[in-house]
Order: C-alpha cells, then sequence, then structure tokens
C-alpha cells in the first residue's frame, strides 16, 4: 500500500510518502522531523480531528456560542457528534471553557464552550 499525504502537524507542511509493506510495516517518506512519521502512523492507525461549531443558547445576549472540542476526536465519529451538537441547547450565562457535552460518543473528549456569553437579563460581564 502505498499513500501520499501532508503532514498538518506545523506550519512546513511535509509531502510524506508512506508505504506499508506485506508485513505492515510502514515507511515514510519526505518528512523534514520525527513528527512526520509519528503523524503519518496516527492518520493510517486512529485518524482524529478537531471539531468547531456552536450550539443554540436560551436566553443570551447571542443566539448560539461558539464551541470545540477539548482534544481531537476519532474522525468516524465527527458526524455523529454533530448530530448531536444540533440538538444541544444551554441556557445562558455560559464561560469559556464550560462543558457543554461530556464525553461525547464515549470518546473521552469534551465539548467546551470557547467564550463566554453572558445572558440578556442578567448584570454579568466576563
Amino acid at each position: 500500500m502505498k499513500r501520499n499525504m501532508i503532514c498538518v502537524t506545523c506550519p512546513r507542511g511535509c509531502r510524506l510518502q508512506v508505504v506499508k509493506d506485506g508485513h505492515g510495516k510502514l515507511t515514510v517518506s519526505g518528512n523534514f522531523c520525527a513528527r512526520g512519521v509519528k503523524y503519518a502512523q496516527i492518520e493510517l492507525s486512529d485518524p482524529r480531528r478537531m471539531i468547531a461549531s456552536t450550539v443554540r443558547v436560551r436566553n443570551g445576549i447571542h443566539a448560539v456560542v461558539p464551541v470545540a472540542t477539548d482534544q481531537p476526536i476519532p474522525k468516524a465519529l465527527i458526524l455523529d457528534a454533530m448530530a448531536l451538537l444540533k440538538r444541544v441547547v444551554v441556557d445562558a450565562p455560559v464561560r469559556m471553557g464550560d462543558v457543554i457535552l461530556p464525553d461525547v460518543l464515549a470518546s473521552g473528549v469534551n465539548i467546551v464552550a470557547s467564550r463566554d456569553l453572558a445572558g440578556r437579563d442578567a448584570a454579568w460581564s466576563p
């Protein structure tokens, strides 16, 4: 198996060539640092991504608050996680870092608020 990919662990964006032999051994070339090898191994065995989205807010100064995963989530769970986020509604006020959805799909990954959001009728400020 041969695959080309671009390493995204740093701004350099190395163009990697990854070859997996019949015994499962990976050979990575095109990387300028060891992080490229680790990236290729993880990308082929357990690809993960960060998610950034919004959830609805009840009684907030805005209708939605931005949220993100606190660590990368398995790529296979992204669509299901996004479907869960569509149904989430939180009450204002919201503080940056508040866990909005804990342990998404039993992945060990939390969805957290990415900013503060005050309530409409509260004398609260971040």
